[in-house]
């Protein structure tokens, strides 16, 4: 099977020669809590420098883009506003064009999404003193039962609806909290069904969006979430890079299912910087740079030598395309080396 179709791809080139635009996640794509991840201030300067763009997409519904903006200033990354692509910008452009300018639309969450709405040339309303056309639902800490119970006889009196993103939780320094997926799930219960668009990721609407403010440009998601990043990248046909300085550890990258499997693995955001090593299928093995992985029953085994991550790479190609596999061993120590840095064997 010598010629086998890879999902992976690389070339001689750095990914930014060819990517002039980046979609880039934050949380664990540029910072982790409130600290720029190592090599992402030089990388943007850099990829700038070269002429490149750089979007900062966001599920966060409840900060504007100045707010966003304005905490990576104080981290240290460069950042504008306009920059910034949030899912409750997206969810007023979804609203925008589903309903008549001017049209109410009854907001449950932020100032910051109301401010949206109003952007996009519609009535933000924050009752049904008459039928709205539409509900947008945003997470806001100060959402409420009598907010829930509003939107609730608006939806089922015909209005659309349109959530920011399906978020079940969000991060703390307490630990995970109920984000606006959660108040999604209060609203689907008593409906018995879910909201008509959802705005942000995993669904393909905020990328496509963040693509067209450089039409010129070939543009790549940068993320660190399969579940939400790529899978999205994925739905909208962009190409993507999973980086593993967030939420995806390397054994994850194993498990990916076909429909959330990025185009290019990275450490971090500085490898959109070099060039990225191509496995290849000979017969039932992949090889990429120096290593082989090959299928031997229900273990996959890995051999040779060199970067790590391209021993990931290999491995995880012969993941996707082998049918069941239960554990990974190494052949030789360079091959266990590699594993233990991944916390793979």
């Amino acid at each position: 099977m010598t010629g086998r179709p890879t999902v992976l791809r690389g070339g001689p080139e750095p990914l930014a020669a060819r990517f002039g635009l980046l979609l880039l996640d934050l949380d664990g794509v540029v910072y982790l809590l409130d600290h720029p991840i190592d090599g992402v201030i030089e990388t943007l300067a850099a990829h700038r420098g070269e002429g490149g763009q750089v979007v900062f997409v966001t599920n966060n519904a409840a900060r504007s883009p100045e707010t966003v903006a304005g905490a990576l200033s104080g981290m240290g990354v460069t950042a504008d506003p306009d920059e910034v692509l949030s899912s409750s910008r997206t969810a007023a452009t979804v609203l925008a064009e589903r309903v008549p300018q001017g049209a109410e639309v009854l907001v449950v969450g932020a100032a910051s999404l109301a401010d949206e709405v109003r952007r996009a040339g519609l009535k933000p309303v924050d009752g049904t003193a008459g039928s709205v056309a539409a509900v947008v639902q945003g997470y806001s800490p100060d959402v409420g039962w009598r907010e829930l119970a509003e939107a609730t006889v608006a939806i089922r009196d015909g209005a659309l609806w349109v959530a920011t993103n399906p978020d079940v939780t969000l991060p703390s320094k307490r630990g995970p909290l109920p984000g606006n997926g959660a108040l999604i799930g209060v609203i689907t219960t008593a409906l018995e069904r879910g909201p008509d668009v959802i705005a942000g990721k995993p669904g393909p609407a905020m990328f496509r969006q963040g693509a067209r403010t450089a039409p010129e440009l070939s543009a790549l998601v940068v993320g660190d979430r399969w579940d939400t990043d790529i899978e999205g990248a994925v739905a909208a046909g962009l190409p993507s890079m999973l980086v593993l300085s967030g939420i995806t550890r390397p054994a994850d990258v194993l498990r990916i299912p076909v429909n959330a499997r990025p185009d290019y693995l990275g450490r971090a955001l500085g490898d959109v910087r070099v060039a990225h090593a191509a496995p290849t299928w000979r017969d039932t093995s992949v090889a990429c740079a120096g290593w082989e992985a090959r299928a031997d029953g229900d273990v996959l085994r890995l051999n040779g030598s060199g970067d790590p991550l391209d021993a990931l790479r290999a491995l995880s190609e012969l993941a996707w395309g082998t049918s069941s596999w239960s554990s990974v061993e190494a052949d030789g120590d360079a091959a266990a080396g590699a594993l233990r840095e991944f916390a793979i064997a």
